[in-house]
């Protein structure tokens, strides 16, 4: 849904700056609750597996209310990135992009917001990983267009916004950085950090899922022999 609107609005914004589109305003209010809702679902799952671990106290009291917060605790130090990233989505951005554009840059949200092209490819792979079918074909090809999608989607991206800048500017794209307001070149190096931290991630994943079974080298032992 965020990277169908995204689509629509980008598309449909001729100029960069000053061109607007309804969709703009209403997803981004739309996907507030949705930011605020996988927060709770995740602590849920995390909350689930650590019951079936078996370290869930169920009494009521004090050793109960200190497992619990060990649990808030275990969550946001595993899903640290996470939660961060959607507390800055709800507390940050959602009023920049109300408030502090005022009508205007629809189009460069609407690109962001076809970042999401890459998250079913995301959850398609985990889901594959909870039913053990990390070795088929389709989680080779699953992971394959993770990757692809990931690396155009979210981490090319902020290069293409600023070559769609420069190009509405005159500018030749290593001139943008120096010709836009400070800010805009911090808050877009803060959003690309986490991009190029998970696409970290899956590469090395993906070095994993594709590397040939048995192909360590031989020991110094072994060669000797």
């Amino acid at each position: 849904m965020a990277s169908t609107a995204g689509y629509i609005v980008s598309t449909s914004c001729k100029h960069i700056i000053d061109d607007q589109h309804w969709l703009s305003s209403a997803y981004t209010q739309f996907a507030v609750p949705y930011f605020i809702y996988d927060i709770y679902a995740m602590f849920l799952c995390h909350w689930h597996k650590h019951q079936v671990k078996g370290h869930g106290g169920d009494d009521g009291g004090p050793r109960a209310l200190g497992s619990t917060w060990a649990v808030v605790r275990g969550y946001l130090h595993k899903e640290f990135l996470m939660v961060l990233h959607h507390a800055v989505m709800v507390l940050v951005c959602f009023p920049l992009s109300v408030v502090w554009r005022q009508g205007k840059g629809d189009f460069f949200l609407g690109c962001m917001l076809m970042a999401e092209v890459s998250t079913p490819f995301v959850c398609l792979g985990k889901i594959l990983i909870q039913y053990k079918q990390q070795h088929t074909l389709l989680h080779k090809v699953n992971g394959a267009l993770m990757l692809l999608s990931f690396l155009c989607c979210r981490v090319l991206l902020f290069p293409y916004l600023y070559w769609a800048y420069g190009r509405h500017a005159g500018l030749p794209l290593l001139a943008v950085p120096a010709a836009i307001p400070a800010h805009v070149n911090l808050g877009a190096a803060l959003l690309l950090a986490p991009q190029l931290y998970w696409f970290f991630l899956i590469c090395r994943g993906a070095c994993r899922l594709f590397r040939p079974r048995g192909s360590r080298p031989p020991s110094p032992c072994q060669t000797q022999d």
